[in-house]
């Protein structure tokens, strides 16, 4: 199952079909520029460099730059992960030298360029991403195009927004499979984890012989000896487990980033089924119900730690600070210490839970506890900044637009393109 079928079970808020096309027939055609506060360059000592990125997932890149600084990779911070096949400007910090060494790195396809000191940077203290996106072959050309785009866009404001949704890079695009690791590893099955991850193959990526074989003998002198040495992290997992026999122990030697994507995959999937669901069950995205849990927003930007239940006594108060686009209403990325919702909200996020057969509980990961997630909330419509579009001289649509961090460009496409 590649993406596109995986993505068809969950629901598009617009009603109007779309125009079709296809993204990414090559890196230029989707540009990433990654938007970082401020305060960042107010202070600090680590040396800051601007990452310009061609067809590199960052985590990659950044393992390639440190082999060239002879640093550990750890030692590189970064804000958040960019896409792949795409051309990508991004921050990265570099805290262990003081003497500026990036500008002079050849490494193809990646470019650096020292940009001042500041501080460490983390994932998530971005701001947000400014994109510049050309559909190529789209189903409809000159007028018709921009009056099919027109028709979207006039729908999707009238209900408040595009639908929130996580994007396929979060699953896989031809091994959709990170959400069942994930959910594999909350239940504590390691050794079925692992073999998913090791095993599944599409039939089409390079590779896929040896994991195939893998998955059928289980054979772990025999994979390590035909596994590519591309596949690094598999690598490294089958001779952790040769060591120690420990299929938990294989998972830990994962980079932290690397393992908790599983995790994060699968709380993913599950707010991508909510907000589908509660699109199904025609319920408003862009007006609280009793027992919603909204947050608060400012100058755009979701503050998805500052969250409020809604009450029968403050209801119309709370609609009214969302029609004023002071807030939204979130659905849940289950956790720990997660708020949930309640009312007609709440019965879907349980049954959700019900239907997947996973407790609240299983997010603290007693057997394995470095990845456990508290969860938290996250808006289920997302208005994106400075959007603009146009047709381009060879019949293409060309789309600009800002969207706040963890926000995918892909989904908001997805909802103008109805590819799936």
């Amino acid at each position: 199952m590649d993406y596109r079928q995986f993505f068809r079970q969950f629901k598009h808020l617009s009603e109007t079909p779309g125009i079709g096309g296809r993204i990414k027939e090559k890196p230029e055609d989707f540009i990433v520029i990654e938007v970082l506060p401020k305060n960042i360059f107010k202070s600090g000592s680590c040396l800051i460099y601007r990452l310009k990125k061609r067809n590199w997932d960052t985590m990659a890149a950044i393992k390639e730059i440190a082999k060239r600084l002879e640093i550990p990779y750890r030692e590189i911070g970064f804000a958040g992960t960019k896409d792949r096949k795409a051309v990508t400007f991004q921050y990265i910090s570099i805290c262990s030298r003081n003497e500026n060494l990036g500008d002079s790195l050849e490494i193809r396809d990646i470019e650096l360029k020292f940009v001042g000191y500041g501080k460490r940077l983390r994932l998530g203290t971005l701001l947000g991403n400014k994109f510049r996106i050309i559909v190529r072959k789209p189903n409809f050309g000159g007028s018709s195009l921009l009056e099919r785009i027109r028709d979207i866009l006039s729908d999707l404001k009238e209900k408040g927004g595009f639908p929130n949704y996580f994007g396929y890079q979060r699953f896989g695009e031809r091994r959709v499979i990170n959400h069942e690791v994930g959910k594999l590893l909350l239940q504590g099955k390691f050794e079925d984890a692992a073999i998913k991850f090791l095993g599944e193959y599409s039939g089409d990526m390079e590779g896929d012989k040896a994991r195939k074989n893998f998955l059928e003998s289980r054979n772990i002198e025999k994979a390590l000896e035909e596994f590519p040495r591309f596949l690094r992290y598999e690598r490294a997992m089958l001779y952790r487990y040769k060591k120690t026999g420990s299929w938990k122990k294989a998972f830990a030697v994962l980079p932290n980033p690397i393992m908790r994507i599983f995790i994060h995959s699968y709380q993913s999937y599950l707010f991508n089924r909510i907000l589908s669901r509660r699109i199904e069950e025609g319920l408003p995205l862009n007006e609280a119900l009793v027992g919603d849990i909204i947050c608060q927003i400012k100058n755009g930007i979701p503050l998805r730690d500052r969250t409020y239940r809604v009450t029968e006594s403050n209801i119309e108060f709370v609609n009214e600070k969302i029609r004023g686009g002071e807030a939204m209403v979130t659905g849940p990325i289950f956790g720990y210490l997660m708020r949930k919702a309640r009312g007609t909200p709440g019965r879907i996020e349980e049954e959700i839970l019900e239907e997947e057969g996973i407790s609240i509980e299983q997010f603290r990961m007693k057997s394995l506890k470095l990845m456990a997630e508290p969860g938290g909330r996250r808006e289920l419509l997302i208005r994106p900044k400075e959007f603009r579009y146009g047709v381009l001289k060879d019949g293409s649509a060309g789309f600009k637009f800002f969207l706040p961090k963890g926000v995918y460009a892909t989904s908001l496409l997805r909802e103008i393109m109805k590819d799936h």
